[in-house]
């Protein structure tokens, strides 16, 4: 389903700007002398708490984040290897625990990567001080996939809310995509944003503390004291690599546990389904899914959220208030009361570059 997005003023301007922008660099880009980095305007901290982030994505990322705008910190730390992580826990854990000796916090925190290997700091790190100095500088912490394991424990345990955003690796891409940078800008600075999905939903309004994220991570910490105990909340809920079956199951468990029925709405992102077909029943698809889930939860359940391990993904506040109104054609989402930084330096040619300067 393709979201049909009400781009603000300051989008369309920075759209419109993107096509004379990119040819600009990808001229620049085979000159002999490189071109020098833009004065940074944000402090972007960069953490590897889960899977190895892969040479090239780095290679690829880093410098356009440099040139656009970003100061960058901790760097060092996503060249790290021990097995399939990006360093030992000890050396992942010290990427945020770092955090809490600085009196002056970043703008900016974002994951490398997601993959696995979150889950198991969770125990070792001060979630109740990084919620708190969280809270007091502002700063927006970033990521999904495996990240939201440290997201959702933050929210349990601290009530610090965060960002569902994109990781170093969106930035890494061979070809960067556009909706999805405009949307990360037009996400970390813009307060009161609304987000508009087209398609047939069912009918509903309300409001709530919108939150989520992937759907085997989320079930994973289902009776554990990380996962957030949200009543009246919007969910929402993405995933990839998983057979319909296996999508159902995680939605049982939660089912089960008691956190689908406390939820005043469920929003489905992407889940990679038109790439599996179910072991069991090939005619068991993501159809199958939402009508079971709809079933067993008693709530309305929003389709198309544009948002999960796909290229195009929007960025959300997650943690804070917002309200829905569902109506034939579409649903509005309207985040609330979240905090924002000053992005308006930032160069977000530099980003879409396909060479980076």
């Amino acid at each position: 389903m393709t979201p049909d997005i009400n781009p603000s003023r300051r989008q369309l301007l920075q759209m419109l700007a993107l096509g004379a922008g990119a040819g600009i660099l990808q001229g620049c880009s085979s000159m002999s002398s490189p071109a020098q980095p833009s004065q940074a305007s944000l402090r972007l901290y960069l953490t590897a708490c889960s899977g190895i982030v892969p040479e090239k994505q780095r290679q690829l990322a880093l410098p356009r984040l440099a040139h656009a705008g970003f100061s960058l910190e901790n760097a060092a730390a996503l060249n790290r290897v021990y097995q399939r992580f990006s360093g030992t826990d000890t050396e992942r854990l010290s990427d945020l625990q770092t955090l809490l000796d600085q009196p002056q916090w970043p703008q900016l925190i974002m994951a490398g990567r997601g993959g696995y290997g979150a889950m198991r700091l969770l125990p070792r790190l001060d979630l109740a001080r990084l919620g708190a100095r969280l809270k007091e500088s502002r700063s927006l912490l970033i990521g999904y996939s495996d990240f939201c394991a440290i997201q959702l424990a933050l929210l349990a345990k601290s009530g610090a809310g965060s960002f569902a955003g994109p990781m170093l690796g969106d930035f890494g891409s061979a070809t960067p995509n556009a909706y999805a940078i405009n949307e990360f800008i037009a996400g970390i600075s813009t307060p009161q944003r609304s987000l508009r999905i087209a398609g047939s939903q069912p009918q509903a309004r309300g409001e709530g503390i919108f939150w989520g994220g992937n759907l085997s991570v989320l079930s994973s910490l289902a009776g554990t004291p990380y996962l957030p105990d949200i009543k009246g909340g919007l969910l929402f809920l993405e995933d990839v690599g998983e057979q319909p079956y296996r999508v159902e199951r995680m939605l049982q468990q939660l089912h089960l546990a008691g956190v689908l029925g406390k939820q005043k709405a469920i929003f489905l992102g992407d889940f990679s389904m038109q790439r599996h077909v179910d072991v069991y029943d090939p005619h068991y698809n993501f159809d199958a899914v939402v009508a079971e889930l709809r079933r067993i939860s008693g709530v309305p359940v929003f389709t198309g959220l544009p948002f999960g391990h796909i290229a195009a993904k929007t960025t959300m506040p997650l943690g804070f208030p917002a309200r829905f109104q569902a109506e034939g054609d579409g649903v509005t989402l309207q985040f609330l009361d979240y905090p924002t930084v000053d992005a308006s330096a930032i160069q977000i040619p530099a980003l879409l570059a396909e060479r980076p300067i």
